[in-house]
Parts: structure tokens; C-alpha cells; sequence
């Protein structure tokens, strides 16, 4: 029996960046399942008493760009830390990552969430902006302005309040956030881990 990981995440967060694709490889070869759960960071914050980053002291803002810059060499990925279109909205991207899911399959989505956050974080390109994530979509080789379309639905929308749901009653309060077998791992520096858990 293969075993599942829940992944919620939040396409603007530059640590789901960081993981994203570590994530996928982890799962490829453990041959586990990865149920994607983009919901709304925002909400979760203010039931978890997290802060968006514009309100944290300044040693805290100063001291994540010290580990950005650090994870994103270690990990050899390309990455403007201070990159042009953020802070930005994840709603956009968050359903219609939800679409692909739905219209198209895990991978597939697991394929548009990475290529939404290289556009954000190492690319310069403005998520929250319609044009580009189907432009995105695009480039992964999928019907982006179908997908627009599908993620305006209610049942869409619906989707993504109820990952947000889930994540305030598996007790998230950061992303990217695991799951497996009822076991909670926050952050992309715990994927070794998760690794540990799925295997």
C-alpha cells in the first residue's frame, strides 16, 4: 500500500518554492501520493497567531532573507529573494492550481504549483495577474484559459475553503506543511523527515 502525504501550501510562499520540487522527487521514489491542498494562508494567520511578513520585527524580516539566500544556493535554484511582484495575492494561482487538480490530476497540478512558483520567485512574473498564469499554464503545456475559467467555479472556490478548513483543524500554521499518517511536519527543511515517515 502506498502511503499519502497532504501538502498544503501557498503558492506565494518562497519555502514552498524551496521544497516544491524536492517534495515531488521524495514521493517518486517512495511511491507515495501527494494530495495537493493550496489554501488561504491569511485565514490560517489569524486563527494561529501568525504574522504576515510586513508586521514582523525587522530582525525577523532580515534574518529570512539570510535564509532564503542560503537555502536557494545550497539547493542550487535560482531565486530573487526580493523579488518585484511580492507581497502578492495567492488566490489566483491557489484555484486554479485547484482546476488543474481537478480537470487534469495530481501530477499535473503538482507540475503547474512549481511552475507558479518559479514564475513568482525566479522568474519576476506577477501571479495575481490572469495573462501570466495562463501564460504559465500554458507553458506547461495545458489549456490555461480553460483552466481560468474552471477555477472561477463555485465548486472550485468551495475546494479551497475547505483546504483551508482542513488546514485550521490539522492544527497548520505555516507552510509548506506535511501530512502523514496524521503526523505534521512544517517547513521544506523537514522533508528528510517526511522521507523518513513515507518510507
Amino acid at each position: 500500500m502506498s502511503k499519502t502525504v497532504e501538502y498544503f501550501l501557498s503558492p506565494q510562499s518562497p519555502w514552498c518554492y524551496l521544497g516544491h520540487q524536492r517534495l515531488v522527487d521524495i514521493a517518486r521514489e517512495t511511491g507515495a501520493q501527494v494530495e495537493l491542498k493550496p489554501f488561504d494562508l491569511g485565514k490560517v494567520f489569524s486563527v494561529s497567531g501568525g504574522l504576515p511578513l510586513a508586521k514582523r520585527a525587522p530582525q525577523r524580516q532580515a534574518y529570512r532573507l539570510v535564509e532564503l539566500e542560503r537555502w536557494a544556493k545550497f539547493l542550487g535554484l535560482p531565486m530573487n529573494v526580493q523579488p518585484q511582484f511580492f507581497p502578492v495575492s495567492p488566490d489566483a494561482a491557489s484555484t486554479l492550481i485547484i482546476a488543474a487538480r481537478t480537470s487534469l490530476g495530481a501530477d499535473a497540478a503538482l507540475e503547474l504549483s512549481g511552475a507558479i512558483m518559479r514564475a513568482l520567485w525566479a522568474e519576476e512574473k506577477n501571479i495575481a495577474d490572469e495573462d501570466t498564469l495562463a501564460q504559465v499554464a500554458n507553458l506547461c503545456g495545458f489549456d490555461g484559459r480553460m483552466l481560468l475559467k474552471s477555477a472561477q467555479t463555485p465548486g472550485v472556490q468551495e475546494q479551497y475553503d475547505r483546504n483551508t478548513e482542513e488546514a485550521i483543524a490539522a492544527n497548520v500554521f505555516g507552510v509548506p506543511w506535511y501530512v502523514v499518517d496524521g503526523e505534521g511536519f512544517w517547513g521544506q527543511d523537514r522533508l528528510d523527515f517526511v522521507r523518513r515517515a513515507l518510507e
